[in-house]
C-alpha cells in the first residue's frame, strides 16, 4: 500500500478563518459563545459557536469559506484527485433562507463548481462520523493506489433544523461545554468548515496510519461502551499499532451526562495505561458532520506550535480520565475520535514521519 500523508490543513471555525488566525486566538484564551435563539418563536436561547464572518446570503457565505480553507490546505494541488465533501446538515440553511429545495447530488455539484473540481466527488454523510469516514474512504483509495491526492472537506454551517431539533432532544447546554466535566449539561453546538488534503506524491509531517468506523445502533443517539472499545481495537489493528503506543488521544468529550461517561468507560477498557487525552469541544463547539477535519486541523496546529486549550471547569472525577492542561512533550502517535447519532463510532490514527 501507498503511504497517505496529511499535506495539508486548513480551518474555519469560531477562533478565526483561518488556522494560523485560530492557533493566535486560542494563544490568547480563546472565544467566548455567542447566543442563538430557538427557531419558530420558541422562546429561549442556547449559547453558539460562529465562525466570525458575516456575509448574509448563505450560498454566498459558504462559497466564500470552502474556497478559503480549500485554498489554505493547498487545494490547488489535489483538483484532478479525489474530493470528499463531508457534512450531516448539507445546505439547509441555504434552503431555509431561500425556500429552494436541492438534492444531494446538486449540492455535491455545487461545491465542486466553488473549488473548479475536475476529479470524481464523494459526498459522506453518517452524521457527527462524517468527516472522519471521510478520512478513512480518501486514506483506502490512495493506499489502493486509485488516486494520488484527496481533499476532505467538512461542511457544517448555521441553520434553525439543528439548533432546534437538538433543543428538542434535550441535549443542548444552556451555560457551556464542559468535556468530562463534573457539572456537565450537554452540547454547545458550532460551525466549522475544514480541509485536510491527503496525499502519496508528497511527504509531510504527519502520516495517516489507519481508522475504523463501527455502528451500534442500540443507543441511537448515544455511544455504546463495547463499540467504543471496539473502534479503539480495530483503528489500532488497521494501523498495526497496540494500545500502549499511543501518545495522545482526541476524545470526543462534548460535555453530554451520559455520552461522556460512556466513552470515558470505553476509554478505560481500552487503554490499560491511559494517553494523554484531548478534547475541543469547549473550544469550538459540536461542529457536527465537519468535526473530524476541523479539530484534527487545530489538533495538528497546537501540537506543532506547542499552544493548547484551557478548560475552565473541573473534571468529573468519577469517570477516572482527565484531560491534560498542556500539549505533551513527545508526540508520535495520535488517535482522533468522534461519536455519532445512529450508533457511528469513527476513529482515525496519524503518525510523525
Amino acid at each position: 500500500m501507498k503511504p497517505v500523508y496529511l499535506s495539508g490543513c486548513g480551518l474555519a471555525c469560531a477562533l478565526g478563518l483561518d488556522v494560523t488566525t485560530s492557533l493566535q486566538v486560542l494563544r490568547q484564551g480563546g472565544v467566548s459563545a455567542s447566543q442563538r435563539s430557538l427557531p419558530g418563536g420558541l422562546g429561549g436561547s442556547f449559547p453558539y459557536y460562529a465562525i466570525p464572518y458575516t456575509q448574509t446570503n448563505w450560498n454566498d457565505r459558504a462559497r466564500d469559506l470552502v474556497r478559503r480553507v480549500a485554498a489554505e490546505a493547498g487545494a490547488l494541488q489535489a483538483r484532478t484527485g479525489a474530493l470528499f465533501i463531508a457534512t450531516s446538515s448539507f445546505d439547509i440553511g441555504s434552503v431555509e433562507q431561500n425556500r429552494t429545495q436541492m438534492d444531494y447530488g446538486m449540492f455535491a455539484e455545487k461545491i465542486a463548481e466553488w473549488l473548479d473540481w475536475s476529479g470524481p466527488v464523494y459526498v459522506i454523510s453518517t452524521a457527527c462520523t462524517s468527516s472522519l469516514n471521510a478520512l478513512i474512504a480518501a486514506q483506502a483509495l490512495l493506499n489502493a493506489g486509485d488516486e494520488e491526492e484527496a481533499l476532505v472537506l467538512g461542511i457544517e454551517l448555521d441553520n434553525r433544523l439543528t439548533l432546534g431539533g437538538f433543543a428538542a432532544l434535550q441535549l443542548l447546554s444552556s451555560s457551556s461545554s464542559k468535556p468530562f466535566g463534573v457539572n456537565r449539561d450537554g452540547l454547545v453546538l458550532g460551525e466549522a468548515v475544514a480541509a485536510l488534503r491527503l496525499s502519496t506524491r508528497e511527504s509531510a509531517p504527519w502520516k495517516m496510519l489507519g481508522g475504523a468506523n463501527v455502528v451500534d445502533g442500540s443507543q441511537p443517539t448515544g455511544a455504546s461502551a463495547p463499540a467504543v472499545v471496539s473502534m479503539y481495537q480495530r483503528a489500532l489493528a488497521a494501523s498495526e499499532l497496540t494500545a500502549n503506543e499511543v501518545d495522545l488521544i482526541k476524545v470526543q468529550a462534548a460535555g453530554s451526562p451520559g455520552n461522556d461517561a460512556v466513552e470515558a468507560q470505553g476509554l478505560r477498557l481500552a487503554f490499560p495505561s491511559m494517553p494523554a487525552l484531548v478534547s475541543f469541544k469547549a473550544t469550538i463547539g459540536h461542529t457536527m458532520g465537519a468535526s473530524g477535519t476541523a479539530e484534527i486541523a487545530l489538533l495538528i496546529a497546537c501540537l506543532e506550535q506547542e499552544v493548547w486549550p484551557k478548560y475552565e471547569f473541573g473534571t468529573d472525577t468519577e469517570l477516572d480520565v482527565e484531560l491534560v492542561t498542556a500539549a505533551p512533550e513527545k508526540v508520535r502517535h495520535v488517535l482522533a475520535t468522534i461519536l455519532g447519532f445512529g450508533g457511528s463510532h469513527a476513529s482515525v490514527v496519524m503518525g510523525r514521519t
